[in-house]
């Protein structure tokens, strides 16, 4: 798996730049390199948010986007008042 590195979170910013924009989300399937992710913090001139890989399949877990329920467990606990003497 390809990781995703400051030069293209650099790219991403320029392209920002270029639109005028001054926030901006960058998605991906994979993950950003520690370098990517440290470049993205020291911006002060906008905010780029990083979704990796595993961020993005809890948010569509979360948010029911792309998936279904497969199966539904029911958890019981003991009612321990019920036992008890009266």
């Amino acid at each position: 798996m390809i990781k995703i590195q400051s030069v293209m979170v650099q790219s991403f910013s320029g392209a920002l730049d270029a639109k005028g924009a001054r926030k901006g989300v960058f998605i991906t399937t994979s993950s950003f390199t520690d370098g990517a992710k440290k470049y993205a913090e020291r911006l002060e001139s906008k905010k780029i948010i990083l979704i990796d890989g595993i961020d993005l399949s809890k948010l569509m877990i979360t948010y029911d986007v792309g998936v279904h329920i497969k199966e539904t467990f029911t958890v019981k606990d003991i009612e321990y008042d019920y036992f008890k003497d009266e």
